[in-house]
């Protein structure tokens, strides 16, 4: 197993802010459109944003983040980077 220190969380958080302006970039071009999609969007995007955190809570609650402040931070920054994978891999398909 990898070893998790700081190094790798400040490149885990870079890589992750990355990864969310590119998906920033793509919605916002859907909003720009202020259509009946750009409006499925918007709220599609909020609800997330809330499931999200209160799923990160349930995690952080349960020690499904581990019990170090490293372990707390790499289970955070995991557990958002799969939802803005997933955001990016459905915007670069509703783009085709």
């Amino acid at each position: 197993m990898r070893s998790k220190n700081f190094m790798d969380l400040a490149f885990s958080g870079w890589s992750l802010g990355l990864e969310a302006s590119s998906v920033i970039a793509m919605r916002l071009t859907r909003l720009a459109a202020f259509d009946a999609a750009a409006f499925v969007e918007a709220r599609l995007m909020v609800v997330e944003k809330i499931e999200a955190a209160a799923q990160l809570q349930g995690k952080a609650l349960t020690g499904g983040l581990g019990v170090t402040p490293v372990s707390v931070a790499h289970g955070s920054l995991a557990h958002y980077r799969a939802g803005v994978a997933k955001n990016r891999r459905r915007l670069k398909r509703a783009k085709r």
